[in-house]
């Protein structure tokens, strides 16, 4: 019925819809089975991508030849860029998007890519042979072959959904969990766990006053994520709205404490720390008078609306109680109720770089199966996971980011070196080389990259060093370009900038901290019919290099000096039992993740300094 695959992927969520494009975009032979077609990139929680890190992750999957940032532009209802008040590093973007075209769009890009097949039914079983992975077997008995396999299971293994004191298996609302799985890896080596999300009531936008909550309008001129010329920015857009919860709304939650899952035991898996339940927030904060809420819409054409920050596995008619003394939300109606889920997970620790699992040859994980929460995280593991399956089967060298060449490096860096405990999110804190890795430098960082993987297409790459050369004309343009005194103190004046007393290149104006290129508009005709004619991620481009050029300069150095640690690879026959000056502790983390180099070994928790001093000197040896 079926042919021998190159790759198969378990799951149509963010992290296998990316690997399934990206392994058939390579080439490969891909099926993707899901338990149901209809849910093809669902956004299970909120409906939008981006966010502070997040934001620079979708840029580095689109950079590589990934399909999440095409998605997103062709279903925004809201552009953000957060944080423009802060330096470039910490620019954000973030979309809203329509929940229900979002998923249609992820279908109709991976239906227009020829060697990807689709099945939908429940993966049961796995086929393994000798260390190898062979296939998958199906709910229905099926057997289906492949030279690679990716999991990307979600919330689905074993899902457990809790609301009050109610439970059953689920692994999202209205659908089952996933069985048979776990138990197979767990008899084949595999060490597993259980973690925890939650996701709030969705509520009938038509019962809200919107007159009582405050107006959260989009950019007023908003960017988009692809670098490609195939998507737009938003030509409209969509408010969201925000308000607050009170003391009232505090107590009316506290009463249905007794009958938290959370609270009385009966969820064991660990929830993400930074995204809590409401009930979580007013426990933990105690002394915190009120909370943010963001009251976000799914879609153009749906009243539904997702309340950002109430998430709640609480009974439903404390919910609603607890709703309705909300500002603006005085007579809401809920469509259904906020839940919590529990899930099976695997320490990220039994994986290499490549995400390729340790104990069983061409086997891939991907997304929450690792211990991750979001999206986006999800999304770069599934593309990773996807790129290395697919040069697995080529017999070509696997792709593995560092850590100074992309967040992505950094997250699945951190998952197999220092695992999670709790489920891991992405912020802008977690990479030493944040100023390189900007949102707006992901394509010069990666479009190469995916281009040699045969990912990325030969048109992404010329428009980078489109914008490579245009950004370099423009700096120059800077350098020689110097104004009159009688012209420019006048402007600076009215800038509350200091005058010069000699002619200076615009680019040393714009070095100062209250000056922006967009300001040289105003300076004279010839300045302004200049800027008109370039483009604005090339202007961004250049003003980024003018303002922050030392210290792009100095991270690069640093970076540079300890790629030499990174890079001394360690021998993959080392036998740490050897080495009798380092500690116990060491020992087991050494051969539990048998790191490939001195660098990736510093990074793993419980190392110690004088551990790698060690190690260098054995191996030096």
């Amino acid at each position: 019925m079926f042919k021998e695959y190159d790759v198969i992927v378990v799951g149509a969520g963010h992290a296998g819809n990316e690997a399934a494009a990206a392994a058939a975009n390579m080439g490969c032979s891909v099926l993707l089975i899901t338990m149901d077609m209809t849910k093809i990139g669902q956004m299970s929680c909120n409906p939008a991508m981006g966010g502070v890190a997040k934001g620079q992750i979708v840029r580095e999957i689109d950079a590589l030849g990934g399909l999440s940032g095409i998605v997103t532009d062709n279903t925004t209802i809201q552009f953000r860029m957060l944080n423009r008040s802060k330096g470039p590093a910490m620019w954000s973007p973030r979309a809203q998007c329509d929940r229900w075209k979002f998923g249609e769009e992820w279908r109709i890009q991976l239906e227009a890519i020829p060697n990807l097949d689709f099945w939908q039914e429940m993966v049961s079983g796995l086929i393994v042979k000798d260390g190898h992975i062979k296939g998958v077997k199906t709910a229905l008995g099926i057997e289906i072959l492949a030279k690679s396999v990716v999991l990307t299971n979600g919330t689905f293994l074993n899902g457990l959904i809790h609301i009050g004191e109610k439970n059953f298996s689920g692994g999202r609302t209205g659908e089952k969990a996933a069985t048979g799985i776990t138990e197979q890896l767990l008899q084949l080596g595999f060490e597993s766990g259980r973690m925890k999300t939650g996701t709030p009531a969705r509520i009938d936008g038509r019962s809200i006053n919107y007159a009582l909550t405050e107006e959260q309008k989009g950019d007023e001129n908003p960017e988009k994520f692809s670098y490609s010329d195939a998507t737009k920015a938003p030509e409209k857009q969509m408010s969201c709205w925000i308000t607050y919860t009170n003391d009232e709304v505090h107590e009316i939650l506290k009463t249905g404490f007794e009958k938290s899952p959370m609270f009385q035991g009966r969820i064991k898996g660990l929830g993400p720390r930074y995204c809590p339940s409401i009930e979580d927030k007013i426990n933990r904060f105690s002394e915190r008078e009120r909370h943010q809420l963001f009251i976000e819409p799914d879609g153009w054409n749906t009243c539904e609306i997702y309340l950002n920050g109430f998430s709640s596995s609480l009974p439903e008619e404390v919910q609603l109680k607890a709703l309705r003394k909300i500002k603006g939300l005085e007579n809401v109606k809920i469509f259904r109720p906020g839940y919590a889920i529990e899930y099976d997970y695997f320490p990220p620790t039994q994986l290499t770089l490549t995400l390729e699992t340790k104990l069983v040859k061409n086997l891939f994980f991907a997304g929450q199966i690792n211990g991750t929460t979001g999206y986006e995280e999800a999304a770069a593991q599934g593309l990773m996971a996807g790129i290395n399956a697919a040069l697995n089967v080529k017999g070509e060298e696997s792709l593995i980011l560092k850590r100074d060449e992309a967040y992505i490096g950094v997250l699945i860096d951190d998952l197999i070196n220092k695992g999670t405990e709790e489920p891991y999110r992405m912020f802008t804190s977690r990479a030493e080389y944040r100023i390189l890795l900007r949102q707006d430098n992901a394509d010069i960082r990666l479009t190469e990259k995916g281009y040699k993987v045969g990912l990325a297409t030969e048109k992404a790459l010329d428009k980078v060093k489109e914008k490579l050369n245009e950004t370099k004309r423009i700096t120059t343009w800077l350098n020689t370009t110097k104004i009159d005194l009688s012209t420019i103190n006048p402007w600076l004046v009215q800038k509350e900038s200091a005058e010069l007393r000699e002619k200076t290149s615009l680019m040393n104006l714009l070095k100062r901290p209250n000056i922006s290129i967009t300001d040289f508009y105003e300076i004279n005709q010839d300045v302004k019919e200049y800027l008109d004619t370039q483009k604005r991620e090339h202007l961004e481009q250049a003003e980024i290099i003018a303002k922050y050029d030392n210290y792009i300069e100095k991270e690069r150095l640093m970076a540079d000096k300890l790629r030499s640690l990174e890079d001394l690879k360690l021998p993959s026959t080392i036998d740490y039992n050897n080495f009798t000056a380092l500690s116990n502790e060491a020992k087991d983390k050494l051969k539990k993740i048998r790191p490939l180099t001195l660098g990736q070994a510093s990074r793993i928790s419980g190392i110690s300094p004088s551990d790698i001093s060690i190690i260098m000197i054995q191996i030096t040896k």
